[in-house]
């Protein structure tokens, strides 16, 4: 009898976006709300990062779900924080991901979305320079006038929030402009403000199969009201026994 879960190598890319994608949704979803998902990975004792950055963990099966979640989503959601910590450049897809895209009705790159209370972006950045799409800017009224007027430039600056960024209307923003299929890369404090705010409709978490042992922060870190209860929707095997995990809300 075998205990492990299936190889991910044993998938092809269309069976993988058929368990991740659209169609992987339950029937019942809150699809008027638009679907929020959140992708991290982590090591197995908790730590969201190695040396400060999580590139080094998940491996190249972690990279491969990571490119094919972008490719089901019509934004894709990012801290300003782990956009400058990641080294983040425009939000461009490759050439398989633009023809799926197309065949399925789709715009050829998702939009990109950062969420910063503060603005503290640098317009001058690829990540709005090279942009194959307008980004769109997530921020609050209070954020400086100064910093605002030299974003909207490159970006559409929206706010969610008076003093500071509303978990919540950021998720009511993005489903305004159409963007309902809504992937969060992060960082921690933006997803724990989500589970206090009851917005995650769907974890992705990868675990690494190793011990970091150090300060490492956790994938959320903030404070929600209450757990917020998910269900195992699938376990897959990566090389070197990295687990590529899908949680649903219940």
């Amino acid at each position: 009898m075998t205990t492990l879960p299936p190889l991910i190598a044993d998938l092809s890319d269309d069976e993988l976006v058929a368990l991740y994608g659209r169609e992987a949704r339950p029937a019942s979803g809150p699809s008027a709300d638009g679907w929020l998902r959140v992708n991290f990975v982590s090591t197995a004792d908790g730590a969201a990062s190695a040396g400060g950055l999580s590139g080094s963990l998940g491996g190249d099966d972690d990279l491969r779900v990571f490119d094919l979640l972008r490719r089901t989503a019509d934004v894709v959601l990012v801290a300003a924080g782990t956009v400058r910590d990641e080294g983040y450049g425009p939000m461009r897809l490759d050439d398989a991901a633009i023809a799926w895209r197309r065949a399925h009705g789709m715009p050829d790159h998702p939009v990109f979305a950062i969420v910063s209370g503060s603005l503290s972006l640098d317009p001058a950045s690829t990540v709005f320079t090279e942009a194959p799409v307008r980004p769109v800017v997530l921020t609050s009224s209070s954020a400086p006038a100064g910093r605002r007027a030299a974003l909207s430039a490159v970006a559409d600056v929206v706010s969610c929030g008076e003093e500071s960024v509303d978990a919540a209307l950021v998720r009511r923003t993005l489903v305004a402009r159409g963007l309902t299929t809504i992937h969060c890369e992060g960082g921690p404090s933006f997803f724990g403000a989500l589970i206090a705010a009851d917005e995650v409709d769907e974890l992705c978490l990868t675990i690494d199969p190793s011990l970091e042992g150090g300060a490492a922060p956790r994938i959320a870190t903030g404070s929600s009201p209450e757990l917020r209860r998910m269900r195992l929707a699938h376990v897959l095997r990566g090389a070197g026994d990295v687990l590529l995990t899908r949680y649903l809300r219940r």
